[in-house]
């Protein structure tokens, strides 16, 4: 059995590296999208005063270009639909996203980028270029494409 008495271990187990770098990450990623002059200024200025957070950034990963309905959406992105509910309508309500009827079904709703949300998503993907491209300068190429490919095989 482990000694509880020494703590070191819960600083740098591989989840809480993981968790460090992954905010890091986003940190980077949002800094680097507030300073983007293709962002829509509303937008822009958010995540500047960190208004546009972690959270925020579920929708920008998950959500597909076609829409999703706000369930399906909560399940990729491993949320509740309460609390994906609640960034999708700070989203709506900053004009990232709609809320769409679904062509398949006229009781259901689909999220979907607007043309503002679609600028966010090209200023997202340059920004997480550019912060994957420090971190191989940061850590070098070889050790980057051994965590990448560490990471892939670990989450698959």
């Amino acid at each position: 059995m482990a000694n509880l008495t020494e703590e070191s271990w819960r600083a740098t187990h591989l989840g809480r590296l993981l968790d460090s770098a992954l905010r890091q990450f986003d940190a980077r990623v949002l800094a680097l999208v507030a300073r983007n002059i293709e962002v829509p200024l509303a937008l822009g200025n958010l995540a500047a005063r960190a208004q546009v957070g972690a959270a925020h950034i579920h929708i920008t990963r998950h959500l597909p270009l076609p829409g999703a309905r706000l369930t399906d959406l909560a399940a990729q992105a491993g949320m509740s639909k309460q609390a994906m509910g609640d960034l999708v309508d700070q989203c709506v309500a900053w004009g990232m996203v709609a809320r769409v009827p679904d062509p398949l079904d006229a009781r259901a709703r689909r999220v979907v980028f607007t043309a503002t949300g679609l600028a966010w998503l090209q200023a997202y993907q340059a920004a997480v270029a550019q912060a994957e491209a420090e971190f191989r300068q940061a850590v070098s190429p070889e050790v980057a494409t051994v965590v990448a490919l560490g990471l892939e095989a670990y989450a698959a």
